[in-house]
């Protein structure tokens, strides 16, 4: 579960008005020189393309089939074996296959790979780890029991109870060995549900990683205006239910923390006022981030598929957060301190929504600098979906959670200009970013999107005044925030692993701008510009 703060600090026919450590190894990127207009044509080209989900499954089918041969020319040893997880094309005909590893058919965590074949044949790699996975064997020294004992003092939230622990080959960083993953259940110190994904040695019983999986994080707006909304009639009784974007619907918890609550209904389709502006906030949120990613990015839905999630309103009593929460596929939100302002702004929507995304795609641990760049491809997405929008009442800008009023006295929870502007945020890359929270640590490659999207320096976007430096005080003109978002996108779904770091999204990020725009564009130059910027070289 990812949720939108640090625990420690269209659409229907009716209208309606609404209130939201292991190296990534790279080979053989290909480049070449391109004019403008070429440019142009090569950024289409680079772009994937929209599958339904037949053809996404039958790709998926495909590869699945082709797993043997390709292990074999990835040269992989004889206890390996490769696990389709997605198939994305590119217009241009090449298709990036991301596979799960297993080896003596155990899950090896830290193993994922993409692999890129052009329309040539010609087969690139990224990988997660470049390390041999062996261990000398699969027997395990500590018990299951005692595994789970030792998560579950490892786990710091409350009520909490262990699953079964399962073995696993861990290869995210260091030597792979032999090891034990339990998922420890509970509530976190600030209400937030909590699935902690402990790994332990299963040879000496010592703690090796941590992941927490929830990421934290006409009807009447409260934060949009009016606006449109993708209902179902049943019967003579309207329902927050969109059956043109995977029939995702909308519920309200009725401050209650578990389960799915009541989903939200109404006699003549035109929603207003009480409980329903919550509601009406979640549901249009989803719709848009819903819009932007298949409009945009050509993405069919969270994962790809044309399957819908939900949504949760009116979560706890004062929960002052929101999260997104894979194994259920649903997004959650609270009421903000008293019950007053609920966490249901656009951004906020965009950015849970992106969790999943993530979640669907690189997959990138939530702990360390993996959970920044996590975190940061929320606010990234979040950030590219309310510019998309263009909505009057909410119009985009480069300000995390500025409708929420979450810190209490009207400032935005996170800043993208000038990261450190929120008091615990890092402007700038350093050896020690992975020692702190990931809503913080995300700073860096928020500021970096920044700086590629619009320049370094003094600017006015939309009424919002800015101004960000650079770590090297040099001046950057920015590409524009659609071809930086386009770039990161490609990043995430391509190229980023479960183990980058900011190093490997530098990397990342470099190969989708060659894909997109050539190596020798001017693109490709401020995307290395940028990363300079944030102390990334």
């Amino acid at each position: 579960m990812r949720s939108i703060a640090s625990a420690t600090r269209k659409k229907s026919v009716r209208a309606a008005a609404l209130v939201a450590s292991a190296a990534m190894v790279v080979i053989g990127v290909q480049t070449g020189p391109a004019s403008a207009q070429a440019e142009s044509s090569r950024e289409a080209g680079a772009m994937a393309l929209p599958l339904s989900a037949q053809e996404r499954a039958s790709a998926i089918k495909a590869a699945q089939a082709d797993a043997s041969a390709q292990a074999e020319f990835l040269g992989l040893g004889a206890q390996e074996k490769l696990l389709v997880r997605d198939v994305i094309k590119d217009a241009d005909g090449t298709v990036h296959t991301r596979y799960e590893r297993t080896y003596a058919g155990l899950p090896v965590l830290g193993g994922d790979l993409v692999v890129h074949e052009k329309t040539s044949g010609a087969r690139t790699v990224t990988k997660a780890t470049s390390a041999t996975i062996s261990v000398p064997t699969t027997s395990a020294e500590v018990p299951s029991a005692d595994a789970k004992s030792a998560a579950l003092k490892a786990a710091p939230t409350d009520d909490k109870a262990g699953k079964s622990p399962r073995k696993v080959i861990w290869a995210a960083s260091g030597k792979p060995v032999l090891a034990w993953e339990t998922v420890v259940t509970g509530m976190q110190k600030d209400g937030t549900p909590s699935e902690l994904h402990v790994i332990t040695d299963a040879a000496t019983g010592k703690k090796l990683f941590t992941d927490e999986a929830v990421k934290t994080g006409t009807g009447t707006s409260k934060y949009s205006g009016t606006v449109t909304l993708g209902t179902t009639k049943s019967g003579s009784t309207y329902s927050l239910t969109d059956s043109t974007r995977g029939n995702h619907k909308t519920y309200d918890l009725n401050q209650g923390t578990s389960g799915t609550g009541t989903l939200f209904t109404d006699a003549d389709d035109v929603w207003a006022g009480g409980r329903q502006t919550a509601g009406v906030d979640a549901h249009y949120g989803a719709a848009e981030t819903w819009d932007f990613y298949k409009e945009v990015l050509g993405r069919n839905g969270i994962k790809n598929d044309g399957v819908g999630s939900y949504s949760r309103t009116h979560y706890g009593n004062s929960y002052v957060n929101a999260f997104w929460q894979d194994s259920c596929f649903c997004m959650t939100y609270g009421d903000g301190s008293g019950n007053a302002n609920a966490l249901t702004s656009m951004d906020v929507a965009g950015h849970e929504m992106s969790h999943g995304v993530t979640a669907a795609t690189a997959k990138l641990n939530y702990s360390g600098e993996s959970g920044g760049l996590n975190e940061a491809t929320s606010d990234i997405m979040a950030t590219a979906v309310e510019f998309y929008s263009a909505n009057a009442s909410d119009v985009g800008d480069y300000l995390i959670g500025e409708k929420i009023n979450i810190n209490g006295d009207g400032t935005p929870l996170r800043y993208m200009d000038k990261p450190s502007k929120d008091g615990a945020s890092r402007d700038y890359w350093s050896s020690t970013l992975g020692n702190i929270d990931v809503h913080y640590s995300s700073g860096p490659a928020n500021h970096f999107f920044y700086l590629l999207s619009e320049g370094s320096g003094a600017k006015t976007i939309n009424g919002v005044s800015y101004n960000s430096p650079t770590s090297n005080g040099a001046t950057l003109t920015g590409i524009g925030r659609d071809k930086a978002t386009k770039i990161w996108y490609k990043a995430l779904t391509t190229y980023l692993t479960s183990t980058s770091k900011y190093a490997q999204a530098r990397t990342a990020t470099l190969s989708a701008a060659t894909d997109l725009y050539g190596a020798n564009s001017a693109e490709y130059k401020a995307v290395a510009a940028a990363w300079t910027g944030i102390s990334v070289n």
